[in-house]
């Protein structure tokens, strides 16, 4: 299967190249092999606002609408009592959608939560039941949350009193996890769905890429890291007209996707956390910028002429060929750009679709270079999804939107390694990480994401 960068796409974005060069730094995945788990110094140390990942696709069984999830808290032990894992009632989380290319959001969807906690000084227990129900007394440590949708017309309010599903403790303590996350699905006006509360860590990789890229000689692959780890998840399904430029999906099919952490300071409210595509922050940006760039918005991007050699001579090109021989692609590496930074145009090599429009995943009205995971909502849900997404000939996958069989680890291997600039896969890459699917399957139904473990890590 080839697939090319159409060149052409960049010129015409009338972009300079010390443009793409100063924003693309900020997201070439040029250093990093891994999610935005623990990615800046000081989000490291403030998990209840880590947004891990972000997930953007057409809904599978409802393909009139798109599903959007962010994921929150990495590495949650599910056995981590007595204090269990919470929202952080001090910060606003949101779901960003931009569905005109300018690089800032059109929709805000905002979650605020509060606790409701009986324990007092009388116990230490999350529960002292069995919880059968969201509202079952035993449970003695309630979040519930308020869900706004914030746009150039103003606030509106869609959820007032919403239930987040607590964390699964275990067994004894919450015998049917499913029906509690049956009850937490809340109905939205106009046909939405949203849900918050506990997940499985559907990310899957191995992060022993930390040491040396895989051990220095590819030994040290085959382990899904993230195996039997929780997150929390906040989850949109969405009519594709409720969030398309103009309500309109048909003519305006392409959204661009992020999410954000507000934190209440003394000075007011403090973005602390933003992820678009995976693979960005934690490897990308090196220790000084880090929690700079989880503390500005996409339309910033543009303005930072940060790393700017990462971009057109990447360094995990250069680290594969001098430890594994691979050869690195010729250099300037404007072939990534489209891919992350701009979308990708239509109909490069044999990948074909449907579209009526000239992009794959390219904002086609406005386009200000940034970073963002973009989602062509026109594409229909594949039959039998490709890990590899766009460079396996899969167009509904990623880097178009992100599902959770898209396997964005090797996925970017390929890519740093040059199969955009060849058009074709890299043979020597061909195996990846050796972790090629997460551990539990996707679910049918929204939330689609499956349910949290129960069971210690060490135990799985």
């Amino acid at each position: 299967m080839e697939f090319r960068i159409n060149r052409r796409a960049l010129l015409g974005l009338g972009v300079s190249g010390a443009l793409i060069a100063s924003s693309f730094a900020l997201l070439s995945p040029a250093t990093g092999t891994a999610s935005s788990h623990r990615e800046a110094p000081m989000i490291s140390g403030d998990p209840r606002n880590d947004n891990t990942d972000v997930y953007a696709f057409v809904s599978p069984d409802k393909t009139d609408t798109v599903t959007l999830l962010a994921n929150f808290i990495p590495f949650q032990e599910p056995n981590g009592g007595p204090n269990f894992y919470s929202f952080d009632v001090n910060s606003r989380y949101n779901i960003k959608i931009d569905s005109d290319g300018d690089a800032k959001p059109d929709i805000t969807y905002q979650w605020r939560f509060r606790n409701e906690d009986k324990r007092g000084n009388a116990t230490f227990l999350y529960n002292n039941g069995p919880v059968t129900s969201l509202n079952d007394e035993n449970l003695l440590f309630r979040q519930r949350y308020t869900l706004l949708k914030i746009t150039s017309q103003g606030t509106k309010t869609l959820v007032s009193n919403g239930i987040v599903a607590p964390s699964n403790v275990g067994a004894a303590s919450i015998p049917d996890y499913g029906t509690l996350r049956s009850q937490a699905i809340t109905t939205l006006p106009g046909d939405g769905k949203t849900y918050a509360g506990q997940s499985d860590e559907s990310f899957f990789l191995d992060l022993r890429v930390f040491d040396l890229l895989y051990g220095g000689d590819l030994s040290e692959v085959g382990q899904d890291t993230l195996k039997g780890y929780n997150v929390n998840t906040l989850a949109l399904q969405l009519p594709k007209d409720e969030v398309a430029l103009k309500g309109n999906s048909k003519d305006n099919p392409v959204i661009g996707v992020w999410s954000t952490v507000d934190k209440k300071g003394a000075d007011g409210f403090v973005q602390v956390s933003r992820l678009g595509q995976p693979l960005v922050n934690e490897l990308v940006m090196p220790a000084g910028l880090k929690d700079t760039f989880n503390s500005i918005s996409p339309d910033k991007d543009a303005g930072i002429p940060a790393v700017v050699n990462r971009v057109t001579d990447p360094e995990l090109a250069r680290l594969l060929q001098a430890i594994y021989g691979i050869k690195a692609p010729a250099t300037p590496r404007n072939d990534l750009v489209e891919i992350f930074l701009t979308g990708i145009a239509k109909d490069n090599g044999p990948i074909k679709t449907d579209l009526n429009s000239q992009t794959l995943n390219k904002d086609a009205v406005k386009l200000r270079p940034s970073e963002m995971l973009r989602l062509n909502m026109s594409i229909a849900p594949s039959k039998d999804p490709n890990r590899l997404g766009v460079i396996g000939g899969d167009p509904q996958g990623y880097p178009n939107g992100r599902r959770f069989v898209d396997d964005t680890v090797d996925i970017s291997l390929q890519v740093v390694a040059g199969a955009a600039q060849s058009g074709k896969l890299v043979d020597a890459l061909a195996a990846g990480d050796k972790v090629d699917a997460n551990d539990k399957p996707t679910g049918k139904t929204f939330p689609y994401i499956p349910l949290p473990s129960n069971k210690a890590v060490n135990q799985n």
